[in-house]
């Protein structure tokens, strides 16, 4: 499906970092689109957002107050919509660990009400966000997650004869989002000192930018089923304390509950219906209306080693601590300096 000014479209949690971006990325490109609708469940958040994107200068943009929650309100809000994005979630990994039916509630069941709503009305595609914490998940947070792309896979397997495909979107942090790491650091070296949970600590890093170009991608080219995976590079947590506060005590505190040392996409066990797209990787479903071999064949792609994994301790790209300055003073803060 190609996004035009003529698409519909919904993106739940829309008022979150990336829906931000989306949202911006969309009314640049498509003034006038036909629709987009931003639903969420904080009026504040939407109040703030509708003063930058107003619909009375974008006539196609509307703003729904609703919970992934709340199946009734879902579908009375997928009414008349083409494509959905689903980045709605709770997202805080310690939080999770304390209070997890909360966690389940949102990032499961929601889930689970998006897909039944969108199969409900005349939605096309869906393209559902994830995280790394789904792979091989140790943690709560993480745990919803793949439970939540367990469901949007499966959910083409029930579709029928309905024209609509569902596909997941994996990455890892994203760069100045919110409660991320960088952000955390500029608060922090104002105190004197830069919390590291553990020395040998490694991420994956993405752009909020480069995370929208997945989902723009997606859409367009995904023909269901798949888990989506960008090639990125990682960073070390010791690195970034270099670049945010050099000249600050680097204070080792131990991992908070449910972290890992390094993140990973995809698992060994994922490799052998794993396939290599050039700029992504896509993790393909055991049980699909079409086999690897097809996949490779319409997208143009390449299975990948039996038992290969992607992981952010592994990986062949580390940022620099001269990069990582470079992309604060770009992503975060323009003011930054050290």
């Amino acid at each position: 499906m190609i996004i035009s000014e003529n698409a519909s479209i919904l993106v739940t949690g829309g008022t979150g970092s990336f829906g931000k971006e989306f949202i911006k990325r969309i009314l640049d490109t498509f003034p006038n689109i036909r629709r987009l609708v931003i639903y969420s469940r904080d009026e504040l958040k939407q109040f703030e957002m509708s003063q930058i994107f107003s619909p009375r200068q974008y006539p196609g943009l509307r703003y729904f107050i609703g919970d992934v929650r709340d199946p009734k309100r879902l579908t009375r809000a997928l009414e008349q919509i083409d494509i959905v994005v689903h980045a709605a979630a709770l997202k805080q990994v310690p939080t999770a660990e304390y209070n997890p039916m909360e966690f389940v509630k949102t990032n499961v069941l929601g889930a689970e009400n998006v897909i039944q709503a969108a199969l409900d009305t005349q939605v096309k595609k869906v393209v559902a966000l994830s995280t790394d914490k789904a792979a091989a998940p140790i943690n709560l947070y993480g745990a919803t997650k793949l439970c939540s792309d367990k469901l949007f896979i499966a959910a083409n397997n029930i579709k029928g004869h309905r024209e609509i495909n569902f596909s997941v979107v994996r990455y890892g942090n994203v760069m100045g989002s919110r409660g991320s790491v960088i952000p955390f650091f500029l608060s922090k070296r104002q105190q004197g000192f830069i919390p590291i949970t553990d020395r040998e600590m490694t991420r994956f890093n993405i752009s909020l930018r480069e995370g929208v170009e997945m989902v723009f991608w997606a859409i367009e080219k995904s023909i269901g089923g798949e888990i989506l995976v960008p090639k990125i590079p990682s960073y070390r947590i010791t690195d970034v304390a270099k670049a945010i506060a050099p000249n600050c005590e680097h204070k080792v505190i131990g991992i908070r509950p449910g972290e890992k040392i390094h993140e990973e996409m995809i698992t060994s066990s994922d490799s052998y219906t794993t396939v290599d797209l050039g700029n992504y990787y896509a993790i393909l479903p055991n049980q699909a209306s079409y086999s690897i071999e097809q996949y490779c064949e319409i997208m143009s792609a390449n299975p990948v080693e039996p038992g290969f994994s992607y992981n952010s301790g592994q990986n062949h790209e580390f940022l620099t601590v001269k990069e990582l300055r470079e992309l604060t003073k770009a992503y975060v803060d323009p003011n930054f300096t050290v």
